[in-house]
């Protein structure tokens, strides 16, 4: 099933197939279209959100697309992932992490949480009324909840909890803007994974998040739960821009459809994407291996190893050892798994003896412990 009408539950395969792609078909939709993703996928919805902002003509036209993701961690364009969210917790839990093409602070997603796009022409950009919609809707559902927007374009509940947060891409002549909607989301997942356990130890530019105390709508209400709000968000939507279409489901892996969109998809989830277009920064630490106190020191550009010093004492290891390992690193991915693939072949082309051996390996482990 590639497109259908929800509010009708009424499947429209033999419209779409007199289309072309999903943009001619929004042509005869009107001046307002709601749209639902099929997926839940975090790739396959931000591909689907750039095909929209890449394809569709929004000079006269307002779209809100309505998505959820499974858990998913996803960072600002700007962002340095190392600094922000907990890696190796999120590789043992295997939950994925994406970079957006939009600025702003790191985000947890699971099936708990709403996600918003609202398009427009650059023109008729307007977070805040994007952001009345959804606070109305909310108070349509239950009148005496006091949520509000605030000038950093968040939405707090009982003026102090944050959830929603905001963040914007602006085109030549388009434009959307995306906000979350907390409403029965793992937290505390979301407190483990949004947490750096080496932020300390980086200097980095990179756009910072600022951490705000959260909350979940259902906390404070059983019945506001992620099917109820959104079909309130959408009723909202309609009154605000003034049209009555249905909500149209689409499948955002269907390439017939939306020509281009496998490709957006392998694009936002390369490594040279997700980690590469980190800004660049360095990592200055101590370590303790065997009870020695090593300093690592190494300037990270593009998400490679730019540059990498390691002071060991006297004696602990062999200074050429040191000097041929830390170069075997420069040009690397940040990455524990391509170092430890890096570090098992130099201790098997050099022929190391075992003690060394070793000590290369438990410092290789103290390196990637910060990676």
């Amino acid at each position: 099933m590639i497109l259908r009408v929800s509010d009708r539950a009424c499947v429209i395969s033999r419209s779409v197939r007199l289309k072309s792609t999903l943009t001619s078909f929004f042509d005869e939709m009107g001046k307002g279209i709601i749209i639902k993703s099929a997926s839940t996928g975090i790739f396959e919805n931000l591909a689907l959100e750039d095909w929209i902002h890449d394809h569709v003509d929004l000079q006269n036209r307002n779209i809100l697309l309505l998505w959820r993701n499974s858990p998913a961690v996803v960072i600002g364009r700007h962002q340095n992932p190392w600094q922000e969210c907990n890696l190796p917790l999120m590789r043992r839990l295997g939950i994925p992490l994406a970079r957006r093409r939009s600025g702003g602070g790191t985000v947890f997603h699971d099936i708990g949480n709403i996600n918003m796009t609202f398009f427009t022409s650059k023109k008729k950009y307007n977070r805040h009324r994007n952001l009345t919609v959804v606070t109305n809707a909310l108070k349509e559902l239950r009148p005496n909840l006091d949520v509000n927007s605030t000038d950093r374009f968040d939405i707090l509940l009982n003026g102090h909890y944050k959830i929603s947060g905001t963040a914007a891409k602006l085109g030549r002549t388009a434009a959307y803007h995306h906000c979350t909607l907390l409403c029965s989301v793992d937290r505390s997942l979301l407190s483990s994974v949004l947490k750096s356990n080496n932020s300390q130890v980086i200097k980095s530019n990179a756009t910072p998040s600022v951490p705000s105390p959260v909350k979940n709508l259902l906390d404070l209400d059983p019945s506001l739960d992620t099917d109820t709000v959104m079909e309130a968000i959408a009723s909202q939507y309609k009154k605000e821009f003034g049209f009555a279409t249905p909500v149209i489901t689409v499948d955002p892996t269907h390439e017939s459809l939306m020509p281009g969109v496998h490709k957006m998809t392998q694009d936002v989830l390369t490594w040279e994407w997700v980690y590469g277009k980190t800004p660049k920064f360095s990592v200055c630490t101590s370590l303790v291996v065997d009870g020695v106190n090593i300093t690592l020191d190494m300037d990270i550009k593009n998400g490679k190893v730019d540059r990498c010093d390691i002071g060991i004492p006297d004696g602990w290891l062999p200074l050429e050892i040191v000097n041929e390992f830390t170069s075997k690193l420069n040009g690397s991915r940040c990455c524990p798994r391509e170092t430890a693939v890096l570090v098992a072949a130099f201790i098997r082309t050099n022929s190391l003896a075992a003690d060394i051996a070793e000590k290369i390996h438990r410092l290789c482990e103290g390196v990637t412990s910060v990676m």
